[in-house]
């Protein structure tokens, strides 16, 4: 559990320490603070999106300890001591992870706003499952809503990181 530390008007602040895309981070937070906004303000990690803010939208998954989680519900003083993955952890140098290129491919999205928290989602499918069938691509999403698109176009580029073959609409 966070250290506690109480300033001279007795306002309570937790001292929190945990690994984020490889990186050690550490901060003062407010028993209140979502891990959300913890990662968006502090750390200037904005891929992370606020949605719904009740966590039915899953624009703010992130991987915890490899499992999707929904950064809105998850306070920062319950990330102590835990690894996490953003989006912005998943590319290595200058390279896309093949999730993040399969949806490129495929147009997996259209305004991008929900793509991070479905990518984050379809990653911990695939390395939990690597050849998933499209019943459990749609289960392992369905956290995750999208306005713009009919999720079509998701499931293929899921099924398409898989290495499956899945037929492209020209």
């Amino acid at each position: 559990m966070a250290n506690v530390l109480t300033d001279t008007e007795g306002r309570k602040s937790y001292l929190v320490t945990f690994t984020i895309n490889g990186d050690e981070h550490q901060g003062l937070v407010k028993a209140n603070t979502l891990f959300v906004n913890f990662i968006r303000d502090e750390l200037d990690l904005t891929g992370t999106k606020r949605g719904c803010e009740l966590g039915d939208c899953g624009s703010c998954t992130v991987l915890m300890e490899g499992k999707p989680v929904n950064a809105c519900l998850l306070l920062a003083v319950e990330a102590d001591g835990h690894s996490f993955t953003t989006i912005e952890g998943l590319a290595t140098t200058n390279k896309l992870d093949l999730v993040q290129e399969k949806f490129i491919e495929y147009g997996a999205f259209q305004c991008g706003y929900c793509a991070p928290g479905m990518i984050l989602s379809a990653k911990a499918l695939l390395n939990s499952n690597p050849k998933p069938t499209e019943h459990e691509v749609r289960e392992a999403i369905s956290g995750n809503l999208c306005r713009c698109t009919g999720y079509v176009n998701v499931v293929k580029a899921i099924l398409a990181a898989s290495g499956q073959e899945v037929e492209q609409e020209h």
